[in-house]
């Protein structure tokens, strides 16, 4: 693995580091490395949480490296396998990531932090979106920030550009928590153990669906759980894990999770 994008593993944890200084700025070519990186994660049955990181104190993400774009990169190039980030399109990626975000999250370092499922940020982290200042759409957070945060303060970053620090993200409810930046990463790290002692397939089940209900009504997701259309819920419930988690609740123990 290059030094731009660097991984390490504990366990079932899967740490990647985004290293691009000054401002983490991502340019095909990194796009690129982040999509295979995660795709990794996402088919290595050992793996049951992966951690998104960057270096540095003052820069999350600044998104779209505008200097490589002037050098030529196209902005509706090769991404690679992931879309932008490795994070935004990846199929089938059914395994929890955190974020963990220390400084600002511009762009599409912000669409970067909702594309994963827990974001925990620092207390001197800040959130924008100034793709309206140079005339251009941020086309993932249009469609996820409405979803996440009241519409209205949505519609204002996306319209006017301006910035939201931590304490008011947290207050809409758009990241988990907001710590000291020097307790950031032992709370990232205490929930991602948290997680992987869980039932992947619990996981695995509650993601796909989560995803794929957005695009149904009430009735037709719930018709698809209880018919077993998803593959993740037909698999979980046939599998041992299914039996196990009753089985520990009546022998009063904590349930051995196996993932099958």
């Amino acid at each position: 693995m290059t030094e731009m994008v660097r991984s390490r593993r504990k366990g079932g944890i899967f740490e990647v580091t985004l290293d691009r200084p000054k401002a983490n700025a991502i340019d095909l070519a990194t796009s690129r490395l982040m999509g295979e990186t995660f795709r990794q994660f996402r088919d290595d049955p050992g793996l049951r949480v992966a951690i998104l990181k960057t270096e540095g104190d003052k820069f999350f993400s600044a998104g779209w490296d505008l200097k490589a774009a002037a050098g030529g990169d196209a902005v509706d190039g090769d991404y690679g396998v992931g879309g932008f980030g490795g994070l935004q399109e990846l199929r089938g990626l059914n395994k929890p990531v955190i974020a963990a975000v220390s400084g600002m999250a511009v762009g599409g370092g912000f669409e970067i932090a909702l594309a994963c499922d827990l974001i925990y940020a620092a207390e001197h982290s800040s959130f924008a979106l100034p793709e309206i200042r140079a005339g251009t759409l941020a086309d993932a957070a249009t469609v996820k920030l409405p979803k996440r945060i009241p519409y209205h303060v949505a519609m204002e970053m996306l319209y006017l550009g301006r910035w939201m620090d931590a304490a008011e993200a947290a207050r809409w409810g758009l990241v988990n928590e907001v710590l000291a930046a020097d307790k950031l990463m032992d709370r990232v790290w205490e929930i991602a153990r948290t997680l992987e002692a869980g039932p992947p397939l619990v996981f695995a089940a509650i993601k796909e669906v989560a995803r794929e209900a957005e695009a149904m009504g009430f009735q037709e997701a719930m018709n698809w759980i209880t018919k077993r259309q998803f593959r993740t819920v037909d698999e979980l419930y046939a599998s041992e894990d299914n039996l196990e988690g009753f089985r520990a609740f009546a022998e009063k123990r904590d349930p051995v999770w196996k993932g099958r």
